[in-house]
């Protein structure tokens, strides 16, 4: 007898009132393990990851409580995950890549010039500005953060700079180029799912990016001006042991920059990322191996383990750069990882009620003025985006839910593709539970809470949409045509 499949149906039993409470219990369990308990106690923010698994469990036992299988709700689950894999290798790679571009002398050798070149007067400015162009060249806010902003955070650590300003410059200039840039993925998919050209696309977010990077740019040089006035005379001596503990430790070539170029070229020429990422680590291995005093053994292990100062044959860093250079690996990526496969499995228990699409629905059939229709457009893919932790399906559920609305109303559909990155591809990265939070908060060593604060791209750019939203500024509703 041929074994019963499980039943995946939506659990169309819970009720709407059931279905807010599964989302309102990430929420809690998160609100409470990260902001309220180390208020109230003193210690620190309970483990995200510990947090979600016991959000998971409430809402798994609430489900069976309701009489639904768990064989149904695990089938959920794990086509949910799926969707989690690639966020998952990225984040692997990224782990392969540092520790490889640390044995090559890639990040030590960009960090040495780093160091040299920019003042740490403007440290803030130059992490937002040099994270912008890498962007935009590459269409990445990943790939962007990954590379440079490790060497960023670097010189930032040398320096004594403030790590959660210097990250929230570096994610918001790597997510300025993510969100313009032809090459990336998001600013692709949000046009495809809403039907619009790509560069009218563009050209409509040039509206609230432009100006909300001009506002950041400010921002950091207002910080950098009241922070580090005093840094470049305070601890001269500082950087110049930092910089010759480098010099002397690794073997400087421009053949270095290969694995730089090839991260470059990749993305420009939109090959898979993936990929992308373990050729340039592979290059970087090789140069490791050719330019600098570490055994083989010793390469391997920093692709795994992560690299460390004690690869090195007679070397004797300035202790203050060693926390600078030992990191990276693959075991770097695990918590992660974890925290990754964890978030998404729990969103497979909300798919499996459709609990976002019947939360919104009754919000969705009240819009009846153009306003009203921008600024839903804002608040539905905030929630979805971060409920889905996906950018591309929120763009299609967004842009298919909204493109009628918009034709009824007669606004131009590029105010709904804009609107959608607005407040799904700019806000992603500033929730410490979405894969773009972890990823930042992992590659750079910086929390989420810590550098949100501080990432004022996004929020600029949020306020400005909202604000053009109720005014109807920017929305060219004089403008609209029928578009079908």
């Amino acid at each position: 007898m041929a074994k019963e499949k499980p039943n995946t149906k939506i659990g169309t039993d819970i009720s709407q009132r059931g279905a807010l409470g599964m989302i309102l219990v990430f929420l809690l369990t998160l609100i409470v393990g990260l902001f309220i308990f180390p208020k109230k106690t003193g210690q620190e923010a309970l483990a995200i990851e510990i947090l979600v698994f016991a959000a998971f469990c409430m809402a798994s036992i609430y489900l069976l409580f309701r009489g639904h299988s768990w064989e149904s709700v695990q089938a959920s689950v794990n086509e949910k995950v799926k969707e989690a894999v690639p966020a998952m290798l990225i984040l692997s790679c990224i782990g392969v890549l540092i520790g490889a571009w640390m044995v090559s002398g890639t990040i030590p050798m960009l960090i040495y010039y780093g160091l040299q070149l920019v003042s740490p007067k403007f440290l803030y400015v130059f992490a937002f500005g040099i994270c912008i162009l890498f962007s935009l060249l590459t269409g990445t806010s990943w790939g962007s953060a990954g590379t440079i902003g490790i060497v960023v955070i670097g010189m930032a650590q040398v320096y004594g700079a403030h790590l959660g300003i210097t990250a929230g410059a570096i994610v918001g200039g790597a997510f300025f180029g993510d969100k313009l840039s032809p090459l990336s993925d998001t600013t692709n998919i949000a046009a495809l799912a809403t039907g619009v050209d790509l560069f009218d696309h563009i050209r409509s977010m040039l509206y609230t990016t432009l100006p909300a990077a001009a506002i950041a740019a400010v921002a950091y040089g207002l910080l950098s001006v009241d922070q580090l006035s005093d840094v470049a005379g305070t601890r001269t001596e500082q950087m110049q042991n930092a910089s010759e503990s480098i010099a002397g430790m690794f073997h400087f070539s421009w053949w270095l920059l290969l694995p730089l170029g090839i991260v470059i070229i990749g993305a420009a020429t939109r090959k898979p990322i993936v990929l992308t990422l373990l050729l340039s680590s592979f290059m970087a291995v090789l140069l490791g191996a050719v330019f600098q005093d570490i055994k083989l053994s010793d390469i391997v292990a920093s692709l795994s383990t992560g690299f460390s100062v004690n690869m090195l044959e007679n070397s004797l860093p300035d202790s203050s750069i060693t926390p600078i250079l030992n990191r990276g690996g693959l075991y770097s990526m695990k918590e992660a990882v974890i925290i990754c496969l964890l978030i998404f499995a729990y969103l497979g228990l909300l798919q499996y009620v459709d609990a976002i699409n019947r939360v919104m629905r009754p919000i969705l059939a009240m819009i009846k003025k153009r306003t009203h229709a921008v600024a839903m457009t804002l608040t539905t893919t905030l929630i979805t985006n971060l409920f889905s932790s996906n950018q591309y399906a929120t763009s299609f559920i967004i842009g298919t839910t909204f493109k009628p609305i918009y034709s009824r109303l007669k606004i131009r559909r590029d105010v709904l593709s804009r609107s959608i990155e607005d407040a799904g591809t700019m806000m992603e990265n500033l929730a410490p539970w979405t894969p773009s939070g972890i990823f930042m908060a992992t590659a750079l060593g910086v929390s989420t809470l810590e550098y949100a604060p501080w990432q004022f791209l996004s929020m600029a750019n949020i306020i400005i949409a909202y604000f053009y939203a109720f005014t109807g500024i920017a929305c060219f509703f004089a403008e609209a045509k029928k578009e079908t």
